[in-house]
């Protein structure tokens, strides 16, 4: 049985990382894509594919590729999890900032999920996995252009399904609440942002990247041939579909 692959974008901590060491457990070969080295991820991923690249530049998403089907020969499984969450009242948000949030969370997914189609048509069957936001329907009034990408990255992830549907390929999206991280600490989570959030749902805890493993695994697994063009909000009832 040929060893299943799989690239995480954004893998160096957080999400991505959680990601990419319950790929691994469940025996996939992972690659992570990140701008900086991910030596904690490498660490806990037997075999890890470390890949130093911009997911906005095309010319360096080729070069990470060329990397990992050098080293594993195939590819099963892209996460597109690498994202950008600024937050401050719109007025103050410049065409630049806007334009720099629309590049890397919505541009990117689209160079990534391009870049990798020859290679999952290759394989006979793939899953793409685009990491949204709870955030599309709770509409925080200080993340306008982070929900207007979120809400883009939706659309491409139903329309994307449709077209890729006939290779045995789907396309879904998992929504999570705001979740503690590092860089959420730092940011949106900090001054009273977790339990602003948290107050929202009718689970009353803060979300952790471990809370999300079980969704992605499902959403990969090859008997999940059936789910495509889906979002799954996994953000403690904080909205409902």
């Amino acid at each position: 049985m040929e060893t299943r692959t799989a690239l995480v974008t954004g893998a160096a901590q957080g999400l991505g990382q959680e990601f990419a060491v319950a790929l691994a457990g469940r025996g996939y070969r992972v690659a992570g894509l990140d701008l900086v080295a991910q030596p904690e991820t490498a660490e806990k991923v037997l075999d890890y594919v470390e890949l130093i690249g911009d997911v906005t530049d095309e010319a360096q998403i080729q070069q990470a590729l060329d990397h990992l089907i050098g080293q594993f020969g195939t590819l099963h499984v892209l996460v597109n999890n690498a994202g950008v969450y600024p937050s401050h009242p719109f007025e103050e948000t410049t065409p630049e900032e806007w334009r720099r949030i629309m590049r890397v969370n919505l541009e990117a997914p689209f160079l990534l999920t391009r870049a990798v189609l020859p290679y999952l048509k290759a394989a006979g069957r793939g899953r793409v996995v685009n990491i949204v936001s709870a955030a599309v329907l709770t509409a925080p009034p200080t993340m306008v252009p982070y929900v207007a990408s979120k809400m883009g990255l939706i659309g491409f992830t139903r329309s994307l399904a449709a077209a890729l549907g006939p290779y045995d390929i789907t396309v879904n999206a998992i929504a999570p609440s705001m979740v503690r991280t590092a860089t959420a600490e730092r940011t949106v989570g900090a001054d009273g942002g977790f339990e602003h959030v948290r107050d929202q749902q009718v689970v009353p805890h803060t979300q952790q990247p471990s809370d999300l493993v079980s969704t992605l695994l499902y959403v990969v697994d090859e008997g999940s041939g059936f789910l495509t063009g889906q979002t799954l909000n996994v953000s403690g009832g904080s909205a409902y579909l």
